[in-house]
């Protein structure tokens, strides 16, 4: 593939653009839910409206990726930003729970290509050993950060000042920009070419993400347990399944996700710490909104703001992380550094009560956020350096995709032992006391084992130097090692 793009202004600010509708997407809305809910009704399917949208985002993320890197980045961007605008003005105009959980699943089958192609796209125009490359990574994990901040915020400005319909709304006038520049100013270059599309391959593994996504979504819910039937039997199916798709993705001629990446050392502990870092950024931007709200009972829109100090500490963890590397030209000693950070601030956290003072959590959350930020643009530049340029679309992609998965088994398990903390503690200490003593267990927990196993695999990285924009990974293996 042609990775000569010449950069441009209004491109770059378009797939930054088109990172932040995806991400902002997966914050705004929580905020509004209960007004959805008591609009619609339907409260028993509270959950599907993120689920839905968590279900289609999550298992076409890998396939925009590879099919970007066959066919081109600017048809499938186009046709993940049509489809995630289309969804999102149907969603704003949903009259019931039954069409807006459709819409969502229809907006996620646009929003899975926002993300990896977006930043296949900067990684191309801004290589991270080109003089602003590093810094343009760091605006990337700045990004992702900055959403974190916005989303719960305008989801309650939206949802008290207007109406909950604008958290969806919002995206399409946005989301109608960022298409005219693409059509306009992003050169349509050809990709690695592709023979016949991995059909059964996009099946079976459509299937088992489902089936795992089904399985811990029902894991989440109240009441129920890892053995239930509707946990582990779709979990169960997943596994097997994806046994199956490895099979399958062995033999397949052009495979939608390729088995031989997995041998490239690199690319598989950085997708390994996508996964376990995860745990660490759902740790925090999860459930301390939900101790905000439980334990010291600020309302959706204060618990947005509380937040900000981890949020702020993302971003400018990231911006760090940019340039340091730019300054260096490596990123391993500085990912090393970064689960020092998370496990200290996750350690701090066990400190939570309901007496806990604003200045107190806002220091504890700072460490929490600066480690979270260099993963975020870090791991980024990691994956890309770890494949040849033809590759970049599919390494983004899931490098994401195990990200989005690994918050999903986080969710799962952290609700878990937060709902059990919570029946075991209410009783004896009240409600405020038992979610702010759930909270104390579940950060921590959350953070410092993805902190540690993140820790693990960093330290088993190569320490390379960041490789010229049109040297091959074959090249780099033999000639950047030290």
């Amino acid at each position: 593939m042609n990775t000569d793009t010449k950069p441009d202004g209004l491109v770059l600010l378009a797939a930054l653009g088109g990172m932040f509708l995806a991400m902002l997407d997966q914050t705004i809305v929580g905020t509004a839910l209960p007004r959805i809910t008591t609009e619609l009704g339907g409260s028993t399917l509270y959950t599907w409206v993120v689920t839905a949208y968590l279900l289609t985002s999550t298992v076409t993320v890998p396939l925009y990726g590879r099919l970007s890197d066959q066919h081109g980045r600017k048809p499938l961007l186009l046709i993940g930003m049509v489809v995630f605008v289309a969804g999102s003005a149907l969603c704003g105009a949903a009259q019931d729970m039954g069409q807006l959980i459709a819409f969502r699943a229809l907006q996620g089958l646009g929003a899975g290509a926002l993300l990896p192609l977006s930043i296949a796209l900067v990684m191309e125009m801004f290589p991270p050993s080109s003089g602003n490359g590093g810094r343009v990574q760091g605006a990337l994990g700045g990004v992702m950060g900055l959403t974190f901040l916005a989303g719960p915020f305008l989801g309650g400005l939206f949802t008290d000042q207007a109406s909950w319909r604008w958290a969806f709304y919002v995206n399409v006038p946005l989301g109608l920009a960022l298409i005219a520049v693409v059509v306009l100013r992003l050169p349509n270059r050809r990709g690695t070419g592709g023979g016949r599309p991995d059909y059964a391959g996009i099946a079976v593994f459509t299937v088992a993400i489902s089936a795992l996504l089904l399985g811990l979504t029902e894991k989440g819910l109240d009441g129920h347990k890892w053995t239930d039937a509707s946990v582990a039997g779709p979990i169960g199916f997943a596994l097997a399944s994806l046994v199956v798709f490895v099979l399958v993705e062995r033999r397949a001629a052009d495979p939608i996700m390729p088995m031989g990446l997995f041998a490239n050392r690199t690319y598989t502990l950085v997708m390994g710490t996508s996964f376990f870092t995860a745990f660490c950024m759902y740790a925090g931007v999860v459930f301390l909104p939900r101790y905000f709200q439980e334990a010291l009972r600020f309302s959706a829109t204060e618990s947005g703001l509380r937040i900000y100090p981890l949020t702020l500490a993302m971003v400018l963890g990231s911006v760090l992380m940019g340039a340091l590397m730019s300054r260096t030209g490596r990123y391993k000693p500085w990912l090393v550094a970064a689960p020092f950070l998370l496990a200290a601030g996750a350690l701090l956290c066990l400190n939570l009560s309901v007496d806990s003072g604003g200045l107190a959590l806002a220091l504890w959350m700072l460490p929490l956020g600066l480690g979270m930020g260099p993963m975020l643009s870090g791991l980024t530049v990691a994956a890309q350096q770890s494949v040849d340029p033809g590759q970049l679309g599919t390494a983004s992609a899931n490098l994401t995709f195990f990200r989005q998965i690994g918050g999903s088994v986080a969710l799962a398990v952290g609700g878990t032992l937060y709902t059990s903390e919570v029946a075991a503690s209410a009783p004896l200490h009240g409600a405020a006391a038992a979610h702010a003593s759930a909270a104390a267990l579940v950060v921590p927990a959350l953070g410092i084992a993805g902190a540690v196993i993140a820790l693990v695999a960093l330290v088993a990285l190569p320490n390379r130097r960041l490789r010229p924009p049109s040297v091959p990974q074959g090249k780099v293996e033999a000639g950047f090692a030290s």
